[in-house]
C-alpha cells in the first residue's frame, strides 16, 4: 500500500506502517476522516455502567444464557465439547514469549486469547475452580512477558483484548492482588502503548483495513474492563478509539463487501464487532458506528464468498477456509439476518458463538436468497446453480482495485465449483516473512502476480504483469435463470499495452461457465490466458479440448475462439522472462490450462467450462457473441 524503502526487520512497526500499502505505491486516501464529533472521554465515561462483566454480556445475559442452555440442543452441544476442551486445557503447556519468525508474539496472543474465553465462560456457567485455577496461570504468566510486542501491534492489541475478558468477566472471583496484575498488564503493556499510536495520529490509527478494526477493538476492550479503576486513561484511549475506527468501517461501503477478501472480512469483523458490542453492553450505546453505511450487509458476504463445500473465493491474501466467524451470531441478531447464523453454526463452537447465538437460523434457499450477487467496490461477483447442494456450480470472479490492503495483481481472476470439486483455484498467499513481501520484492512472488491467478497476462516480463496503481470495476451484472454474467473492464490493469481489455464469466443454464476476453493491443501483443487447477489435465489431439479429472469427477474445458489457439498444460510457476525469487512456495500440486498466442492485436478469446455429469450440455456449439452484446 505506501511505497516502503528498505528497513531492518527489527523495525518492524515501521515496516508494517508503510508495507500494507506498498504494494501498490501509495495507499488510497480514506474516503472520510476519522470521525470529527467523536464523543468526548467525559460523556463516554458518564455512560459507564459499574458492575461487571459488563463486556459483551453482563450478570442478565449470562444468567440467561444458562437457562437457554437447559433446552437449547445447539448450545447444549457446544458447551459439551468447550467443556472438554476446557478440561484439556488444564494440563496445557503455559504460554511464552517466542517471536517463532522473529517479528511476530500473535500465535500466542490467539491462543491466551481462546483460552480465556473458554476457560473464563465455562467456569462462569459451570463453577469448576480448576477452570479458574488455570486461567489464572495462563494470567499471571503474560503478565509477567517484558511486553505484548507492539512493535507489531496486532499482537498487543490481541492480549489486551484476553486480559480485558478474564478481568471482566471473573471480577468478582479475583482478588484484589490478582485484579492489580491483570490491571496493571493491561494498562503498561496494553492500552500506553496503544496511547502513544493515538496521540501521534500514526500507522493504525489512520488505516483503512484490518489493522484499525482489530487494534481499535483491542484497546476498547482493555479500555472499557479497567475504566473503573483508570479513568482518565480509559477515557482518552475510548475516545481515540471512536474516533478512528470509521475510518476502517467506510470500507464496508456500499454494501458490506471487504477489499481485502473473505479471510480478512473474518478478522476485520471479528473485531469490529467486539467493538461494538462492548460499547453497548458497557455504555448502552456504539454511537452510531452500527449505522455506518453497508455495515448493516456485511454478514452476508462471507455467505456469497464460499462455494457449495466450504471454500471460499479467496481473493487477495486471503486463504480458502469458509469465514464462519463467531461475530456473524451477532450480526444476524443485530440485523435479522437469520442466514447468517446458519451459516456461523457450521463452525467449530467456541465462547463468543455462545454469548452471541439468540436468532433462530434459516438456510438460503429457506430464505430466498437470490443466487447471484454482484458486490460494488470490490467489484466482485459470485453465481450458482443452487443453494445448499455440495455438488453445485459455483463461479465468482473479482476485479476491484490493486491498491487495497493485502493486494495481488489478481483482478480478473475467477474460481470455479462443480460436482464437489474447485477446478479454477486461486493459490493464495505466498509466505509473509519473504523478503520485501510487503514492500519492494512483493510483485517479483509468483503467487502475487497475474501469471500466478486465472486472469491475463500481457507483454510478460519482470515488471508487475499488472498495473498495481490501477482499479478495474464490473461495468455490467445481470442474473437471470438462464444466463447470468459479469463483465470487467480491465482496460487500466494494462493500459501501457491495451487500449480495451475486457473479461466476461457468464453461467449458462446454471451449469456451465464461460470466460470470454476481448483485447485491443496498442502494438501485436504477446498474451497469455491462464487456469490453475488441481485436476489432472489431457488435451484432446488437436488441442482445442481439455479434460478435467479430480475426485471421480470430470470436467470439460472447450476453446470456442479464437479458431487458431490451442491449450498446453503448463507448471504452476514464473514464465521464463519473469523474476525467479530462490524463496518462495512451491506449486507442485497444481498445474495450469493455459492459452499463448502472439503478435495479437485484436482477439476475442472464449472458453467453455462444462462439468462432465451426465446431462446434456451446450458443448462446443455455444454461440459466441461480443461482450458488447451480452
Amino acid at each position: 500500500m505506501y511505497t516502503l524503502r528498505q528497513c531492518k526487520l527489527h523495525v518492524w512497526s515501521v515496516i508494517f506502517a508503510l508495507a500494507l500499502a506498498a504494494h501498490a505505491g501509495a495507499a488510497p486516501k480514506p474516503q472520510t476522516p476519522a470521525r470529527p464529533n467523536a464523543p468526548s472521554a467525559e460523556e463516554i465515561l458518564k455512560r459507564l455502567k459499574p458492575q461487571h462483566p459488563r463486556l459483551l454480556i453482563d450478570q442478565a445475559g449470562l444468567s440467561d444464557l444458562a437457562q437457554r442452555l437447559k433446552t437449547d440442543a445447539t448450545l447444549q452441544q457446544w458447551d459439551k465439547a468447550l467443556r472438554a476442551q476446557a478440561d484439556k486445557l488444564i494440563e496445557a503447556p503455559l504460554p511464552k514469549h517466542v517471536l517463532p519468525d522473529g517479528l511476530r508474539l500473535l500465535s500466542t496472543s490467539r491462543s491466551v486469547l481462546d483460552r480465556t474465553y473458554t476457560l473464563a465462560l465455562m467456569y462462569r456457567l459451570h463453577g469448576d475452580r480448576r477452570h479458574l485455577d488455570r486461567l489464572w496461570k495462563e494470567l499471571q504468566t503474560v503478565a509477567a512477558f517484558p511486553d505484548f510486542n507492539p512493535k507489531h501491534f496486532l499482537d498487543t492489541a490481541e492480549m489486551t483484548h484476553a486480559l480485558a475478558i478474564a478481568y471482566d468477566w471473573l471480577y468478582d472471583q479475583w482478588s484484589e492482588e490478582q485484579r492489580t496484575t491483570i490491571r496493571q498488564a493491561i494498562v503498561a503493556k496494553g492500552l500506553k502503548p496503544g496511547l502513544d499510536v493515538y496521540r501521534k495520529a500514526s500507522w493504525w490509527a489512520r488505516s483503512t483495513h484490518n489493522w484499525n478494526q482489530v487494534c481499535n477493538g483491542g484497546m476498547t476492550m482493555g479500555a472499557l474492563a479497567i475504566a473503573g479503576e483508570e479513568r482518565e486513561l480509559a477515557g482518552e484511549v475510548l475516545h481515540h478509539a471512536v474516533a478512528s475506527v470509521p475510518l476502517a468501517m467506510h470500507s464496508y461501503a456500499p454494501d458490506g463487501a471487504w477489499g481485502e477478501g473473505p479471510g480478512y472480512w473474518a478478522y476485520a469483523t471479528q473485531y469490529t464487532v467486539v467493538m461494538l458490542a462492548a460499547l453497548q453492553s458497557a455504555l448502552d450505546t456504539d454511537f452510531g458506528l452500527c449505522e455506518t453505511k453497508g455495515f448493516s450487509e456485511t454478514g452476508l458476504f462471507p455467505l456469497y464468498m464460499t462455494g457449495p463445500f466450504d471454500r471460499s473465493f479467496n481473493f487477495e491474501d486471503a486463504g480458502d477456509r469458509a469465514p464462519r466467524a463467531s461475530c456473524l451470531f451477532w450480526l444476524a441478531e443485530r440485523f435479522h439476518q437469520p442466514v447468517c447464523a446458519w451459516f456461523a453454526a457450521q463452525a467449530k463452537p467456541s465462547a463468543p458463538a455462545m454469548v452471541w447465538h439468540r436468532t433462530a437460523m434459516q438456510d438460503p434457499a429457506a430464505a430466498k436468497l437470490p443466487l447471484d450477487r454482484y458486490w460494488r467496490q470490490v467489484e466482485a461477483a459470485t453465481f450458482r446453480s443452487v443453494w445448499n447442494d455440495p455438488k453445485a456450480v459455483f463461479a465468482a470472479i473479482q476485479a476491484g482495485s490493486n491498491r487495497v490492503n493485502h493486494n495481488h495483481l489478481d483482478s480478473g481472476s475467477y474460481v470455479l465449483d462443480a460436482l464437489g470439486q474447485r477446478w479454477a483455484l486461486d493459490l493464495g498467499a505466498d509466505d509473509y516473512n519473504l523478503p520485501g513481501y510487503f514492500g519492494g520484492q512483493r510483485y517479483h512472488y509468483y503467487r502475487l502476480r497475474a501469471e500466478g491467478h486465472n486472469t491475463l497476462v500481457l507483454n510478460p516480463g519482470p515488471q508487475p504483469d499488472q498495473d498495481p496503481k490501477a482499479d478495474a470495476r464490473i461495468t455490467r451484472f445481470v442474473t437471470a435463470p438462464d444466463r447470468a454474467f459479469a463483465v470487467a473492464d480491465l482496460t487500466a490493469l494494462y493500459a501501457k499495452h491495451a487500449q480495451r481489455v475486457e473479461r466476461g464469466l457468464a453461467l449458462l443454464e446454471r451449469r456451465c461457465v464461460l470466460v470470454q476476453d476481448e483485447v485491443e493491443a496498442k502494438q501485436p501483443a504477446e498474451l497469455w490466458w491462464f487456469m490453475h487447477t488441481a485436476a489432472t489435465v489431457v488435451l484432446g489431439d488437436d488441442g482445442r479440448m481439455a479434460t478435467l479429472e479430480q475426485g471421480g469427477a470430470k470436467l470439460r474445458a472447450t476453446l470456442v475462439a479464437p479458431a487458431d489457439a490451442r491449450f498446453e498444460v503448463r507448471s504452476a510457476e514464473p514464465l521464463p522472462s519473469s523474476p525467479h525469487p530462490e524463496r518462495q512456495a512451491k506449486n507442485d500440486q497444481v498445474r495450469k490450462l493455459a492459452v499463448h498466442l502472439e503478435k495479437v492485436q485484436s482477439v476475442r478469446l472464449a472458453v467453455l467450462l462444462e462439468p462432465l455429469d451426465g446431462k446434456a450440455g451446450k458443448g462446443p456449439g455455444v454461440k459466441i457473441r461480443p461482450l458488447a452484446e451480452w
